[in-house]
Protein backbone atom coordinates (compact mmCIF):
# COMPACT_ATOMS: atom_id res chain seq x y z
CA UNK A 1 0.00 0.00 0.00
CA UNK A 2 2.63 2.42 0.70
CA UNK A 3 4.31 1.69 -2.75
CA UNK A 4 1.04 2.41 -4.45
CA UNK A 5 1.01 5.76 -2.80
CA UNK A 6 4.76 6.66 -3.51
CA UNK A 7 4.56 5.10 -6.87
CA UNK A 8 1.22 7.47 -7.76
CA UNK A 9 2.89 10.54 -6.72
CA UNK A 10 5.88 9.82 -9.01
CA UNK A 11 8.23 8.11 -7.14
CA UNK A 12 10.24 5.41 -7.86
CA UNK A 13 9.88 2.69 -5.64
CA UNK A 14 11.10 -0.97 -5.16
CA UNK A 15 9.38 -3.45 -2.73
CA UNK A 16 11.62 -6.36 -1.05
CA UNK A 17 9.85 -9.60 -0.15
CA UNK A 18 11.32 -11.97 2.06
CA UNK A 19 9.28 -15.24 0.89
CA UNK A 20 8.98 -16.16 -3.26
CA UNK A 21 5.81 -15.35 -3.94
CA UNK A 22 4.02 -11.44 -2.76
CA UNK A 23 2.20 -11.06 0.20
CA UNK A 24 2.01 -14.67 1.84
CA UNK A 25 0.62 -13.16 5.09
CA UNK A 26 -2.49 -11.01 3.03
CA UNK A 27 -3.48 -14.26 1.21
CA UNK A 28 -3.23 -16.36 4.26
CA UNK A 29 -5.42 -14.01 6.31
CA UNK A 30 -7.71 -14.40 3.42
CA UNK A 31 -7.76 -18.05 3.63
CA UNK A 32 -11.21 -17.96 5.23
CA UNK A 33 -12.47 -15.29 3.63
CA UNK A 34 -10.60 -11.85 3.16
CA UNK A 35 -12.04 -9.51 6.30
CA UNK A 36 -10.33 -6.32 5.02
CA UNK A 37 -12.59 -3.97 7.05
CA UNK A 38 -15.33 -3.31 9.82
CA UNK A 39 -18.56 -1.25 8.93
CA UNK A 40 -19.23 0.09 12.40
CA UNK A 41 -19.10 4.15 13.12
CA UNK A 42 -15.25 5.13 12.77
CA UNK A 43 -15.06 6.45 16.56
CA UNK A 44 -16.89 3.12 17.79
CA UNK A 45 -14.28 1.26 15.23
CA UNK A 46 -11.28 3.64 16.74
CA UNK A 47 -12.27 2.40 20.27
CA UNK A 48 -11.17 -1.28 19.28
CA UNK A 49 -7.61 -0.39 19.25
CA UNK A 50 -7.91 0.19 22.91
CA UNK A 51 -5.39 2.61 24.64
CA UNK A 52 -3.84 2.65 21.44
CA UNK A 53 -6.41 4.58 19.92
CA UNK A 54 -4.57 8.07 20.66
CA UNK A 55 -1.47 6.56 18.18
CA UNK A 56 -3.70 5.32 15.31
CA UNK A 57 -6.65 7.46 15.40
CA UNK A 58 -5.10 10.21 13.05
CA UNK A 59 -3.81 7.74 10.42
CA UNK A 60 -6.89 5.58 10.83
CA UNK A 61 -9.10 8.94 10.10
CA UNK A 62 -7.44 9.62 7.11
CA UNK A 63 -7.20 6.60 5.54
CA UNK A 64 -10.64 5.56 6.87
CA UNK A 65 -12.85 2.01 6.45
CA UNK A 66 -14.82 3.41 3.66
CA UNK A 67 -11.40 5.06 1.36
CA UNK A 68 -10.31 1.33 2.09
CA UNK A 69 -13.55 0.19 0.85
CA UNK A 70 -13.19 2.51 -2.51
CA UNK A 71 -10.04 1.23 -3.02
CA UNK A 72 -11.26 -2.03 -3.36
CA UNK A 73 -13.81 -1.16 -5.75
CA UNK A 74 -11.28 1.04 -7.74
CA UNK A 75 -9.56 -2.37 -7.94
CA UNK A 76 -12.94 -3.96 -9.75
CA UNK A 77 -13.27 -6.19 -6.30
CA UNK A 78 -16.63 -4.41 -4.89
CA UNK A 79 -17.50 -5.50 -1.29
CA UNK A 80 -20.54 -6.02 0.89
CA UNK A 81 -20.66 -5.93 4.58
CA UNK A 82 -22.02 -9.56 6.34
CA UNK A 83 -24.16 -9.83 8.94
CA UNK A 84 -21.75 -9.11 12.27
CA UNK A 85 -20.95 -5.50 9.84
CA UNK A 86 -17.62 -6.87 8.89
CA UNK A 87 -16.27 -6.14 5.47
CA UNK A 88 -15.16 -8.60 2.68
CA UNK A 89 -14.71 -8.30 -1.23
CA UNK A 90 -17.26 -10.25 -2.97
CA UNK A 91 -15.00 -12.81 -4.30
CA UNK A 92 -14.70 -13.30 -0.70
CA UNK A 93 -10.68 -14.34 -0.97
CA UNK A 94 -7.35 -12.04 -1.37
CA UNK A 95 -5.98 -13.69 -4.06
CA UNK A 96 -8.32 -12.25 -6.74
CA UNK A 97 -7.91 -8.88 -4.89
CA UNK A 98 -4.13 -9.29 -4.39
CA UNK A 99 -3.66 -10.22 -8.24
CA UNK A 100 -5.43 -6.86 -9.38
CA UNK A 101 -3.05 -4.99 -6.64
CA UNK A 102 0.25 -6.43 -8.46
CA UNK A 103 -1.33 -5.45 -11.93
CA UNK A 104 -1.39 -1.69 -10.50
CA UNK A 105 1.56 -2.18 -8.86
CA UNK A 106 3.47 -2.90 -12.39
CA UNK A 107 1.62 -0.38 -14.41
CA UNK A 108 3.08 1.94 -11.80
CA UNK A 109 6.47 1.16 -11.87
CA UNK A 110 6.98 -0.51 -8.78
CA UNK A 111 9.53 -3.15 -9.02
CA UNK A 112 9.02 -6.45 -6.60
CA UNK A 113 12.21 -8.57 -5.75
CA UNK A 114 11.40 -11.51 -4.45
CA UNK A 115 13.57 -14.09 -2.22
CA UNK A 116 15.41 -10.80 -0.70
CA UNK A 117 15.76 -11.05 3.00
CA UNK A 118 16.13 -7.63 4.73
CA UNK A 119 19.58 -8.44 7.36
CA UNK A 120 20.04 -4.71 8.63
CA UNK A 121 22.30 -1.79 7.17
CA UNK A 122 25.50 -1.72 6.28
CA UNK A 123 28.42 0.85 6.87
CA UNK A 124 27.53 3.74 4.74
CA UNK A 125 23.22 3.28 6.12
CA UNK A 126 22.11 1.31 2.98
CA UNK A 127 20.17 -1.56 3.42
CA UNK A 128 20.80 -4.98 2.82
CA UNK A 129 19.43 -8.34 1.71
CA UNK A 130 20.61 -12.11 1.25
CA UNK A 131 18.93 -13.79 -1.55
CA UNK A 132 19.53 -16.91 -3.78
CA UNK A 133 21.99 -14.97 -5.64
CA UNK A 134 24.33 -13.94 -2.97
CA UNK A 135 24.39 -10.48 -0.43
CA UNK A 136 23.27 -7.33 -1.51
CA UNK A 137 23.19 -3.61 -0.22
CA UNK A 138 20.35 -1.45 -1.93
CA UNK A 139 20.82 2.85 -2.27
CA UNK A 140 17.13 4.39 -0.68
CA UNK A 141 16.29 7.94 -0.16
CA UNK A 142 13.44 6.53 2.45
CA UNK A 143 12.81 2.85 3.27
CA UNK A 144 9.68 1.83 4.88
CA UNK A 145 9.59 -1.47 7.09
CA UNK A 146 6.55 -3.39 6.86
CA UNK A 147 7.79 -6.49 8.65
CA UNK A 148 5.04 -7.36 10.57
CA UNK A 149 4.74 -8.81 13.97
CA UNK A 150 5.61 -12.90 14.97
CA UNK A 151 2.53 -14.51 14.24
CA UNK A 152 2.36 -16.56 11.56
CA UNK A 153 6.07 -17.58 11.11
CA UNK A 154 5.69 -19.98 8.06
CA UNK A 155 4.90 -16.72 5.26
CA UNK A 156 7.77 -14.31 6.61
CA UNK A 157 6.70 -12.55 9.78
CA UNK A 158 9.09 -14.14 12.53
CA UNK A 159 9.79 -10.89 14.09
CA UNK A 160 13.91 -11.19 13.28
CA UNK A 161 13.64 -7.58 12.48
CA UNK A 162 13.63 -7.03 16.72
CA UNK A 163 17.39 -7.62 16.87
CA UNK A 164 18.33 -5.51 14.13
CA UNK A 165 16.41 -2.39 15.20
CA UNK A 166 17.23 -3.09 19.22
CA UNK A 167 21.06 -2.97 17.47
CA UNK A 168 20.19 0.87 16.51
CA UNK A 169 19.03 1.46 20.24
CA UNK A 170 15.53 1.41 19.32
CA UNK A 171 13.53 0.47 21.85
CA UNK A 172 10.99 -2.66 21.21
CA UNK A 173 8.39 -4.08 23.20
CA UNK A 174 8.40 -8.26 23.16
CA UNK A 175 6.53 -9.92 20.85
CA UNK A 176 3.23 -11.78 22.07
CA UNK A 177 0.59 -13.82 21.22
CA UNK A 178 -2.59 -11.65 20.63
CA UNK A 179 -5.94 -12.99 18.88
CA UNK A 180 -5.24 -16.14 20.29
CA UNK A 181 -6.88 -19.67 22.46
CA UNK A 182 -5.58 -20.10 25.48
CA UNK A 183 -4.12 -23.08 27.68
CA UNK A 184 -6.23 -24.42 30.25
CA UNK A 185 -5.44 -28.37 31.72
CA UNK A 186 -8.32 -30.23 31.16
CA UNK A 187 -8.84 -33.92 32.23
CA UNK A 188 -7.79 -36.69 29.73
CA UNK A 189 -12.18 -36.98 29.80
CA UNK A 190 -12.54 -33.65 28.85
CA UNK A 191 -10.01 -33.38 26.17
CA UNK A 192 -10.95 -36.83 24.37
CA UNK A 193 -14.49 -36.78 23.98
CA UNK A 194 -15.19 -33.26 23.74
CA UNK A 195 -11.81 -31.77 21.80
CA UNK A 196 -13.80 -29.75 18.76
CA UNK A 197 -17.30 -29.38 20.29
CA UNK A 198 -18.23 -25.45 20.65
CA UNK A 199 -19.69 -24.18 23.15
CA UNK A 200 -22.66 -22.61 22.23
CA UNK A 201 -24.00 -18.98 22.97
CA UNK A 202 -21.86 -18.49 26.23
CA UNK A 203 -19.68 -15.33 27.11
CA UNK A 204 -16.39 -15.34 28.23
CA UNK A 205 -15.96 -12.90 31.40
CA UNK A 206 -12.77 -11.16 31.98
CA UNK A 207 -12.70 -8.67 34.86
CA UNK A 208 -16.07 -8.06 34.85
CA UNK A 209 -16.06 -7.61 30.70
CA UNK A 210 -18.24 -10.39 28.41
CA UNK A 211 -17.77 -11.54 24.92
CA UNK A 212 -20.76 -13.53 23.71
CA UNK A 213 -19.95 -16.29 21.30
CA UNK A 214 -19.10 -19.95 20.66
CA UNK A 215 -15.96 -21.04 21.57
CA UNK A 216 -14.16 -24.09 20.75
CA UNK A 217 -12.90 -27.02 22.98
CA UNK A 218 -9.80 -27.97 21.98
CA UNK A 219 -7.53 -30.54 23.62
CA UNK A 220 -5.28 -27.69 24.88
CA UNK A 221 -7.79 -25.49 26.04
CA UNK A 222 -10.12 -23.10 23.85
CA UNK A 223 -10.02 -21.18 21.12
CA UNK A 224 -12.66 -19.00 18.88
CA UNK A 225 -14.09 -15.60 18.62
CA UNK A 226 -15.04 -14.68 21.97
CA UNK A 227 -11.13 -16.23 23.65
CA UNK A 228 -9.36 -14.14 21.01
CA UNK A 229 -11.56 -10.61 21.82
CA UNK A 230 -10.37 -11.76 25.25
CA UNK A 231 -6.59 -12.35 24.49
CA UNK A 232 -5.35 -8.92 25.51
CA UNK A 233 -7.01 -9.33 28.90
CA UNK A 234 -6.45 -12.53 29.50
CA UNK A 235 -2.52 -12.05 29.32
CA UNK A 236 -2.90 -8.98 31.30
CA UNK A 237 -4.18 -11.37 34.43
CA UNK A 238 -1.83 -13.73 33.48
CA UNK A 239 0.92 -11.30 33.50
CA UNK A 240 -0.19 -10.09 36.84
CA UNK A 241 -0.45 -14.01 37.96
CA UNK A 242 -3.70 -14.31 37.75
CA UNK A 243 -4.85 -16.81 35.25
CA UNK A 244 -8.91 -17.56 36.25
CA UNK A 245 -11.59 -16.81 33.61
CA UNK A 246 -15.57 -17.32 33.40
CA UNK A 247 -17.83 -18.69 31.61
CA UNK A 248 -21.48 -17.61 31.42
CA UNK A 249 -23.33 -21.20 29.86
CA UNK A 250 -26.62 -19.00 29.70
CA UNK A 251 -26.09 -15.40 29.39
CA UNK A 252 -29.88 -15.00 28.53
CA UNK A 253 -31.41 -16.36 31.51
CA UNK A 254 -31.40 -15.18 35.00
CA UNK A 255 -30.77 -17.33 37.94
CA UNK A 256 -33.63 -17.74 39.26
CA UNK A 257 -35.10 -19.29 35.94
CA UNK A 258 -32.27 -21.72 35.97
CA UNK A 259 -32.92 -22.79 38.97
CA UNK A 260 -36.54 -23.19 38.91
CA UNK A 261 -35.88 -25.20 35.74
CA UNK A 262 -33.47 -27.37 37.41
CA UNK A 263 -35.45 -27.79 40.63
CA UNK A 264 -38.36 -28.66 38.23
CA UNK A 265 -36.32 -31.28 36.29
CA UNK A 266 -35.18 -33.02 39.40
CA UNK A 267 -35.86 -36.75 39.51
CA UNK A 268 -34.14 -38.82 42.35
CA UNK A 269 -33.45 -41.92 40.11
CA UNK A 270 -31.98 -39.79 37.52
CA UNK A 271 -27.74 -39.60 37.37
CA UNK A 272 -26.76 -35.86 37.24
CA UNK A 273 -25.90 -36.09 33.67
CA UNK A 274 -29.47 -36.83 32.75
CA UNK A 275 -30.97 -34.58 35.67
CA UNK A 276 -28.45 -31.73 33.17
CA UNK A 277 -29.82 -32.91 29.89
CA UNK A 278 -32.96 -32.48 30.96
CA UNK A 279 -32.69 -29.15 32.14
CA UNK A 280 -31.65 -28.26 29.02
CA UNK A 281 -27.46 -28.12 29.74
CA UNK A 282 -25.67 -29.40 27.19
CA UNK A 283 -23.18 -32.42 28.07
CA UNK A 284 -20.06 -30.35 26.66
CA UNK A 285 -21.24 -27.51 28.78
CA UNK A 286 -21.80 -29.93 31.76
CA UNK A 287 -18.49 -31.23 31.70
CA UNK A 288 -17.37 -27.81 31.56
CA UNK A 289 -18.89 -27.74 34.82
CA UNK A 290 -17.26 -30.64 36.05
CA UNK A 291 -13.82 -29.60 35.55
CA UNK A 292 -14.19 -26.46 37.39
CA UNK A 293 -15.08 -28.38 40.43
CA UNK A 294 -13.25 -31.23 39.71
CA UNK A 295 -15.85 -33.77 39.25
CA UNK A 296 -17.71 -32.81 42.15
CA UNK A 297 -20.83 -30.72 41.00
CA UNK A 298 -23.03 -29.73 43.38
CA UNK A 299 -26.68 -31.67 43.83
CA UNK A 300 -28.53 -28.41 45.07
CA UNK A 301 -30.32 -26.53 42.60
CA UNK A 302 -29.59 -22.86 43.44
CA UNK A 303 -25.74 -23.90 43.31
CA UNK A 304 -25.73 -25.73 40.42
CA UNK A 305 -27.63 -22.49 38.78
CA UNK A 306 -24.85 -20.13 40.37
CA UNK A 307 -21.74 -21.81 38.31
CA UNK A 308 -24.24 -22.47 35.11
CA UNK A 309 -24.06 -18.14 35.33
CA UNK A 310 -19.71 -17.98 36.15
CA UNK A 311 -18.10 -21.32 35.68
CA UNK A 312 -14.21 -20.87 36.61
CA UNK A 313 -11.70 -21.49 34.68
CA UNK A 314 -8.22 -21.86 34.94
CA UNK A 315 -5.38 -20.73 32.10
CA UNK A 316 -2.06 -21.73 32.16
CA UNK A 317 -1.06 -20.07 29.13
CA UNK A 318 -1.41 -18.61 26.46
CA UNK A 319 -0.86 -20.64 22.48
CA UNK A 320 2.35 -20.25 21.63
CA UNK A 321 2.69 -16.92 19.07
CA UNK A 322 3.27 -19.06 16.32
CA UNK A 323 -0.33 -20.71 16.37
CA UNK A 324 -2.02 -16.67 17.23
CA UNK A 325 -3.65 -14.26 14.40
CA UNK A 326 -1.85 -11.22 15.46
CA UNK A 327 0.70 -10.09 18.08
CA UNK A 328 1.22 -7.61 20.36
CA UNK A 329 4.10 -5.72 21.27
CA UNK A 330 6.60 -3.72 18.64
CA UNK A 331 8.24 -0.77 18.19
CA UNK A 332 7.62 1.71 20.92
CA UNK A 333 5.57 4.66 20.06
CA UNK A 334 8.37 6.39 21.72
CA UNK A 335 10.74 6.01 18.94
CA UNK A 336 8.68 7.07 16.31
CA UNK A 337 6.91 10.70 15.13
CA UNK A 338 3.36 10.94 13.82
CA UNK A 339 4.48 9.77 10.32
CA UNK A 340 6.00 6.36 11.65
CA UNK A 341 9.62 7.36 11.26
CA UNK A 342 12.31 6.47 13.33
CA UNK A 343 13.63 9.60 15.70
CA UNK A 344 16.81 7.88 16.00
CA UNK A 345 16.88 6.89 12.08
CA UNK A 346 15.39 9.87 9.83
CA UNK A 347 14.53 8.81 6.46
CA UNK A 348 13.40 5.42 7.94
CA UNK A 349 9.48 4.30 8.61
CA UNK A 350 7.75 1.41 10.38
CA UNK A 351 4.67 0.58 9.96
CA UNK A 352 1.65 -2.73 10.52
CA UNK A 353 2.15 -4.54 12.97
CA UNK A 354 6.21 -4.33 13.96
CA UNK A 355 4.40 -1.47 15.97
CA UNK A 356 3.01 -1.96 19.44
CA UNK A 357 -0.13 -1.83 19.44
CA UNK A 358 -3.47 -4.86 18.73
CA UNK A 359 -6.68 -4.89 18.01
CA UNK A 360 -9.63 -7.69 17.84
CA UNK A 361 -10.34 -9.79 15.11
CA UNK A 362 -13.26 -8.27 12.91
CA UNK A 363 -11.01 -6.37 10.43
CA UNK A 364 -9.33 -4.11 12.36
CA UNK A 365 -6.11 -5.60 11.84
CA UNK A 366 -5.74 -4.92 7.75
CA UNK A 367 -7.22 -1.55 8.35
CA UNK A 368 -5.01 -0.49 10.60
CA UNK A 369 -1.88 -1.77 8.63
CA UNK A 370 -3.13 0.23 5.51
CA UNK A 371 -3.47 2.86 7.20
CA UNK A 372 -0.42 3.52 8.78
CA UNK A 373 1.44 2.63 5.55
CA UNK A 374 -0.41 5.16 3.44
CA UNK A 375 0.32 7.87 6.31
CA UNK A 376 4.17 7.22 6.22
CA UNK A 377 3.91 7.33 2.19
CA UNK A 378 2.16 10.36 2.07
CA UNK A 379 4.18 12.02 4.47
CA UNK A 380 7.32 10.75 2.20
CA UNK A 381 5.46 11.57 -1.03
CA UNK A 382 4.67 15.13 0.30
CA UNK A 383 6.92 18.34 -1.00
Amino acid sequence: MAAEVLATAGNQVDVYDQRRSPARKFVLAGRGGLNITHSEPLDDFLDRYGPERVRLEAAISSFTPDDLRAWCDQLGHETFIGTSGRVFPKEFRAVPLLRSWLGRLGSLGVQLHSDHRWTGWNSDGQPTFESSTGATAVEADRTILALGGASWPRVGSDGSWQALLEGKGVSVKPLSAANCGVHIKWSDVMADRFAGEPLKNVAVVVDGAAVRGDPIVTRAGLEGGPIYAQSRRIRERLEAGIGTIEVDLVPDRTFDSIEARLSSKWRSADSTAKWLRNSGIAPVAASLMREATGNNLPKDPAEVAELTKAVPLTVTAMAPIDRAISSAGGVAWSEVDKSFELTKMPGTFVVGEMLDWEAPTGGYLLQACFSTAVCAARHIASP
